[in-house]
C-alpha cells in the first residue's frame, strides 16, 4: 500500500500486511480486541488484527476469540478501507455484516489511518 498503489490494485493480503503500520494508538484508547474478517468473492480469504496494549499486529486465517467478525466482499474491504466505499453503505445494503461489538464496528475506522 504504497504511493503507486491504488484500491483497484491492492490485495487484502496487502492491506492486512501494512495494517499495523497504519494503527493510531491514540483513537484506540484501552481497547483490547481481536476483529476477524471473513471477506468473500475475488481474493476471499481470513484475516485478524489484534489490538492490544496499543498496538496493533495482523495476520491471515482466523484470530482467536474474536470480539468482532466483519464479513464482506474482498473488494469492497479494500474500497472502504481506502475511502472509496462508505461502511455505513455498504453495511445498509447488506454487503457488510457485523457480527459481534458493535461499538467495535464504529470505532474500527477511526482507529487506522486511510493508506494514501
Amino acid at each position: 500500500m504504497t504511493d503507486q498503489l491504488n484500491a483497484d490494485q491492492v490485495t487484502p493480503d496487502q492491506v492486512f500486511e501494512q495494517m499495523p503500520s497504519y494503527f493510531q494508538p491514540d483513537k484506540a484508547g484501552n481497547t483490547n480486541a481481536v476483529i476477524n474478517f471473513d471477506l468473500g468473492g475475488a481474493n476471499a480469504g481470513k484475516y485478524w488484527i489484534k489490538i492490544a496494549d496499543a498496538t496493533a499486529t495482523s495476520g491471515k486465517g482466523e484470530g482467536e476469540n474474536p470480539n468482532l467478525t466483519l464479513l464482506a466482499d474482498a473488494n469492497d474491504f479494500v474500497n472502504m478501507i481506502f475511502g472509496k466505499a462508505d461502511p455505513t453503505a455498504l453495511f445498509m445494503q447488506g454487503k457488510l455484516k457485523i457480527k459481534g461489538d458493535m461499538g467495535l464496528a464504529l470505532k474500527f475506522q477511526s482507529m487506522f489511518k486511510r493508506p494514501s
